[in-house]
Protein backbone atom coordinates (compact mmCIF):
# COMPACT_ATOMS: atom_id res chain seq x y z
CA UNK A 1 0.00 0.00 0.00
CA UNK A 2 1.27 3.65 -1.12
CA UNK A 3 1.72 6.11 1.70
CA UNK A 4 1.00 10.02 0.63
CA UNK A 5 2.70 13.05 2.20
CA UNK A 6 2.17 16.29 1.16
CA UNK A 7 3.87 19.58 1.85
CA UNK A 8 4.16 23.27 1.09
CA UNK A 9 0.83 24.75 2.29
CA UNK A 10 0.83 28.30 4.02
CA UNK A 11 -0.52 31.34 4.35
CA UNK A 12 -0.04 33.19 1.18
CA UNK A 13 -1.56 36.88 -0.25
CA UNK A 14 -3.50 37.05 -3.21
CA UNK A 15 -1.68 36.81 -6.77
CA UNK A 16 1.19 34.98 -5.03
CA UNK A 17 2.57 31.34 -6.06
CA UNK A 18 3.06 28.21 -3.33
CA UNK A 19 4.12 24.85 -4.34
CA UNK A 20 3.06 21.68 -2.94
CA UNK A 21 4.31 18.81 -3.30
CA UNK A 22 3.75 14.55 -2.38
CA UNK A 23 6.04 11.81 -1.54
CA UNK A 24 5.18 8.47 -1.98
CA UNK A 25 6.58 5.56 0.01
CA UNK A 26 6.50 2.93 -3.21
CA UNK A 27 9.22 2.52 -5.79
CA UNK A 28 6.46 1.59 -8.06
CA UNK A 29 5.11 5.45 -8.33
CA UNK A 30 4.92 5.44 -12.49
CA UNK A 31 2.00 2.34 -11.56
CA UNK A 32 -0.12 5.40 -10.17
CA UNK A 33 -1.98 8.03 -11.74
CA UNK A 34 -1.94 11.09 -9.36
CA UNK A 35 -3.96 13.78 -8.65
CA UNK A 36 -5.04 16.51 -6.12
CA UNK A 37 -8.02 17.45 -4.18
CA UNK A 38 -9.44 20.02 -2.52
CA UNK A 39 -11.42 20.75 0.04
CA UNK A 40 -13.04 24.50 1.44
CA UNK A 41 -14.81 24.95 4.85
CA UNK A 42 -18.54 24.03 4.54
CA UNK A 43 -17.53 22.26 0.99
CA UNK A 44 -17.59 18.96 -0.26
CA UNK A 45 -13.99 17.59 -1.71
CA UNK A 46 -13.29 18.99 -5.42
CA UNK A 47 -11.14 17.77 -8.08
CA UNK A 48 -8.39 20.28 -8.68
CA UNK A 49 -5.83 18.04 -10.99
CA UNK A 50 -4.15 15.03 -12.40
CA UNK A 51 -1.86 13.43 -14.48
CA UNK A 52 -0.84 10.25 -16.12
CA UNK A 53 1.71 7.62 -15.24
CA UNK A 54 4.66 8.97 -17.42
CA UNK A 55 3.57 12.79 -16.92
CA UNK A 56 2.81 13.70 -20.68
CA UNK A 57 -1.13 13.83 -20.11
CA UNK A 58 -2.88 16.41 -17.73
CA UNK A 59 -6.20 17.55 -16.49
CA UNK A 60 -7.54 20.69 -14.52
CA UNK A 61 -10.56 21.82 -12.99
CA UNK A 62 -11.65 24.85 -15.06
CA UNK A 63 -11.22 27.34 -12.29
CA UNK A 64 -7.17 26.72 -11.99
CA UNK A 65 -6.44 26.41 -15.81
CA UNK A 66 -3.68 28.63 -16.59
CA UNK A 67 -2.66 28.95 -13.02
CA UNK A 68 -1.99 25.93 -11.54
CA UNK A 69 0.69 23.07 -13.61
CA UNK A 70 0.78 19.63 -12.45
CA UNK A 71 3.86 17.79 -12.54
CA UNK A 72 6.05 14.53 -11.11
CA UNK A 73 9.07 13.01 -10.39
CA UNK A 74 8.94 9.28 -11.17
CA UNK A 75 12.10 9.09 -10.07
CA UNK A 76 11.50 10.82 -7.16
CA UNK A 77 8.32 9.25 -6.38
CA UNK A 78 7.00 13.49 -5.69
CA UNK A 79 4.20 14.59 -7.60
CA UNK A 80 3.89 18.60 -7.49
CA UNK A 81 1.45 21.39 -8.03
CA UNK A 82 2.67 24.57 -8.89
CA UNK A 83 0.06 27.38 -8.04
CA UNK A 84 0.37 30.80 -9.01
CA UNK A 85 -2.24 34.29 -9.04
CA UNK A 86 -3.74 32.45 -6.06
CA UNK A 87 -6.78 34.16 -5.19
CA UNK A 88 -9.24 33.59 -2.09
CA UNK A 89 -11.32 30.75 -3.97
CA UNK A 90 -7.91 28.44 -4.00
CA UNK A 91 -8.44 28.47 -0.26
CA UNK A 92 -8.57 24.68 0.92
CA UNK A 93 -7.29 22.04 2.24
CA UNK A 94 -5.10 20.45 -0.83
CA UNK A 95 -5.00 16.31 -0.72
CA UNK A 96 -2.57 14.19 -3.02
CA UNK A 97 -3.98 11.28 -4.71
CA UNK A 98 -3.33 7.89 -6.29
CA UNK A 99 -4.81 5.57 -8.39
CA UNK A 100 -3.97 1.93 -9.57
CA UNK A 101 -3.94 1.82 -13.55
CA UNK A 102 -4.95 -1.91 -13.30
CA UNK A 103 -8.54 -2.28 -14.63
CA UNK A 104 -8.60 1.10 -15.84
CA UNK A 105 -8.42 3.88 -18.41
CA UNK A 106 -4.58 5.49 -17.97
CA UNK A 107 -5.74 8.10 -19.78
CA UNK A 108 -9.17 8.54 -17.70
CA UNK A 109 -7.47 11.33 -14.96
CA UNK A 110 -10.58 13.06 -13.52
CA UNK A 111 -13.34 10.27 -12.80
CA UNK A 112 -11.14 7.54 -12.41
CA UNK A 113 -11.47 6.23 -8.54
CA UNK A 114 -8.98 7.58 -6.16
CA UNK A 115 -7.72 4.75 -3.48
CA UNK A 116 -5.01 6.31 -1.64
CA UNK A 117 -4.60 9.64 0.01
CA UNK A 118 -2.65 12.03 2.09
CA UNK A 119 -2.82 13.66 4.89
CA UNK A 120 -3.57 17.47 3.62
CA UNK A 121 -1.84 20.30 3.38
CA UNK A 122 -3.70 23.88 4.20
CA UNK A 123 -3.71 26.97 1.54
CA UNK A 124 -4.94 29.81 2.77
CA UNK A 125 -4.91 33.29 0.51
CA UNK A 126 -5.51 36.13 2.00
CA UNK A 127 -7.13 39.06 0.01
Amino acid sequence: QVRLVESGGGLVQAGGSLRLSCAASDRTFSNYVMGWFRQAPGKEREFVAAISWSGGTTDYVDSVKGRFTISRDNAKNTMYLQMHILNPEDTAVYYCAASLLAGRDPYDLRTRPYTYWGQGTQVTVSS
